[in-house]
């Protein structure tokens, strides 16, 4: 398999094939995201929440990012990997902005990035890509927004908000991102987004008729024991699975039935006799 790049994900909207992505945050489900043969991997700000134990993804920091992007990397060989740039990365400045993105492509090797926001964003979004940085945009529900929102709500449900979704998608399209993660909007609305924009869509939350669907892995995985989204389906339920083992771990630990003989290492009784 070709790694993935901008333009295999171009060529899957062209033909109708759908954008498959995940979110990761550390080697070890890297690599497994990887090997399932997934699109693209997301270096989500969502670690604030599913990793580090914030209650949203503002506290996240550029340097959170780097370190857990370089350990996607190291486990994706196939898959394009997509870096999150955090609050605070790209809204004080232009000059920032690119040199934020670029730590995520130079320091953490990602082969893009992602930001949220759209028309007011805009000239951050050319800047980066002139710096010949991809840009994958992000709209509707934006969680580094969600103090704004006042909670994480469901955007575009009126004629006013509705609008603006459009707006944004159609002002990303235009400036060149190379696709449009759209969270928490109507399915219809997200539908007729993707059928008026170029590059592709990617759901969450946002129906059947995107391009793409991403999901936050330890979600879809019920590995974690926040609040999950309506939009989420657990396509495994490991948590108590691992809690179990950890439990059995500790009756065999306490029990000295762990570590058995096979678990050790033998050394020669000659070795033995003569150290004393």
């Amino acid at each position: 398999m070709a790694k993935i790049t901008t333009s295999t994900l171009k060529d899957k909207k062209q033909r109708k094939e759908k954008i498959s992505m995940l979110t990761a945050y550390d080697f070890s489900l890297a690599s497994m995201v990887d090997a399932a043969g997934l699109d693209i991997i997301l270096v989500g700000d969502s670690l604030g929440n599913v990793v580090l134990g914030y209650e949203n993804t503002l506290a996240v920091t550029m340097d959170d990012m780097v370190h857990h992007t370089k350990a996607v990397v190291r486990g994706s060989k196939n898959a394009m990997v997509v870096s999150d740039l955090p609050f605070l990365s790209y809204h004080i400045s232009i000059e920032e902005s690119v040199r934020n993105a670029g730590r995520l492509i130079q320091e953490g090797g990602a082969q893009a990035v992602k930001l949220e926001g759209g028309v007011e964003r805009v000239d951050h979004v050319k800047a980066i890509l002139d710096a010949q940085i991809p840009v994958m945009g992000h709209i509707g529900l934006t969680p580094q927004s969600v103090n704004q929102f006042g909670g994480f709500k469901v955007q575009g449900k009126d004629l006013e908000s509705a609008r603006k979704i459009i707006e944004d998608a159609k002002a990303l399209d235009a400036v060149g991102v190379f696709s449009i993660v759209l969270e928490g909007v109507p399915t219809k609305l997200a539908q007729k987004i993707t059928e008026e924009v170029s590059v592709p869509t990617i759901g969450i939350g946002a129906g059947q008729y995107c391009d793409g669907q991403v999901l936050v892995i330890n979600d879809m995985l019920g590995m974690f024991t926040g609040h999950i989204p309506k939009f989420v389906k657990k396509f495994a339920n490991l948590q108590p699975l691992i809690i179990e083992a950890l439990q059995q771990y500790k009756e065999e630990v306490e029990a000295g039935t762990f570590p058995a003989q096979e678990h050790g290492f033998t050394i020669q009784d000659e070795v033995l006799e003569r150290l004393y």
